[in-house]
């Protein structure tokens, strides 16, 4: 299978290029309750390639004949995106992974061993040296069926570097054009991540014939900061999900590396994405899952735009960036949201007056703010009909 076209990952890292490696349908459907259909998948993975990412990975095929049929019906809707197919470093595996993308416009097999000490002798219990021959074993199989093949070291995060840097010199050697360095468990800190990074890169003579990817978890809570630093230390593929989905505590959040390299510019690090898309397919992926997002989850909760501090809300009402470095519709969100709350001031109280047609100033709006914290105080959130009968009693009052 001849694997062309942008999406193919260029060893050549000199230029800012990040491509986009979505894992949702995968590591994200993993999450217990949330399995998808077919149809489910397809309607996901469409939503994914218009959003612009570069690698879709569609599922582990050997896993179950549902997911067998997925994978291939996912290669058939869509033509812009690599397809990928896990694997582990098996046979049966690799070859079902390869038939499963045999209509795949651009296809990749995803293979790999357990790396670390603690995979190697407690869960593999074999030896460091058979785990090399099996990554080269698996890696040589599966180029023999498909030209582009990444190979993962799960547990890479707990992997000594010499020993790491050794497997992934092995595995490009013998054909791994991408490689990926797992923090499966989200055990590292950001600098120590970056640095198994950085020490790849200086230590892996063969390292500018393949991509490095970045696939972290969150169990620490650092994923997206440990992907961040990755990048910034020689990767350029991340692997991530919508709204941060995944094993455990979950996986990297694509929205929140994307909008962290749009708005720090001098990383020089870019992507493909449209970030307009990104609320709505949040949106999508959390309902036809059955995920909610967490209100303060970041670029996409409910709560990232809404503000109910006075202070706050007197600063976003004067200049929205004294408290938002992200413009609403930057992630296909229509407008902040002044949330009239107890702690809401009188600027915050005004200015929702003012969107319902009622214009107050002076004594009126400080004598109408009075009555209003009495009513914040007893509702906890005040809205636009509340509004309207408080000044409808406050007129008769006056």
């Amino acid at each position: 299978m001849e694997i062309t076209g942008n999406n193919t990952p260029d060893a050549d890292v000199t230029d800012g290029k990040v491509y986009i490696f979505d894992t949702t349908l995968r590591d994200g459907e993993q999450v217990p309750g949330c399995q998808l259909n077919t149809e489910e998948k397809i309607k996901i993975a469409k939503s994914l390639e218009s959003l612009g990412v570069d690698i879709i990975e569609a599922g582990f095929p050997i896993s179950s004949p549902g997911d067998f049929q997925s994978v291939q019906a996912i290669t058939k809707a869509v033509t812009e995106p690599t397809i990928c197919a896990l694997s582990r470093a098996v046979e049966k595996d690799i070859e079902c992974a390869a038939e499963s993308l045999k209509f795949a416009k651009r296809g990749r097999i995803h293979t790999g061993i357990g790396t670390s000490d603690q995979h190697i002798f407690h869960k593999l219990k074999t030896t460091r040296e058979n785990i090399i021959e099996r990554a080269v074993k698996a890696v040589k199989f599966a180029r023999n069926l498909i030209d582009d093949v990444e190979f993962y070291a799960e547990d890479a995060g707990r992997t000594d570097n010499e020993f790491l840097a050794k497997v992934v010199e092995a595995a490009i050697a013998a054909g791994a054009t991408v490689v990926n360095i797992p923090d499966t468990t989200g055990f590292c800190l950001p600098d120590m991540y970056g640095e198994k990074i950085k020490f790849l890169k200086e230590n892996v003579s063969n390292i500018d014939k393949a991509v490095i990817s970045s696939h972290c978890h969150n169990d620490l809570g650092m994923a997206t900061a440990n992907s961040v630093n990755a990048l910034r230390n020689g990767a350029r593929q991340v692997e991530c999900t919508i709204n941060g989905i995944g094993e455990r505590a979950g996986n990297t959040s694509l929205e929140e590396v994307v909008m962290t390299l749009k708005k720090h510019p001098e990383l020089n690090l870019v992507t493909g994405i449209d970030t307009t898309q990104l609320y709505p397919l949040s949106r999508m992926v959390s309902e036809t899952m059955g995920m909610p997002v967490q209100p303060n989850k970041a670029v996409v909760g409910s709560n990232a735009f809404a503000h109910s501090s006075g202070i706050h809300q007197d600063g976003v009402i004067k200049n929205r960036e004294n408290y938002e470095i992200i413009a609403p519709e930057e992630v296909g969100v229509q407008n902040s949201d002044i949330v009239l709350t107890a702690r809401s001031g009188r600027a915050a109280l005004k200015f929702r007056l003012g969107a319902i047609g009622v214009n107050v100033d002076g004594e009126e709006l400080n004598s109408l703010y009075k009555e209003f914290l009495l009513v914040a105080d007893e509702i906890k959130v005040v809205q636009d009909e509340d509004l309207r009968q408080l000044y409808r009693k406050h007129q008769k009052v006056a």
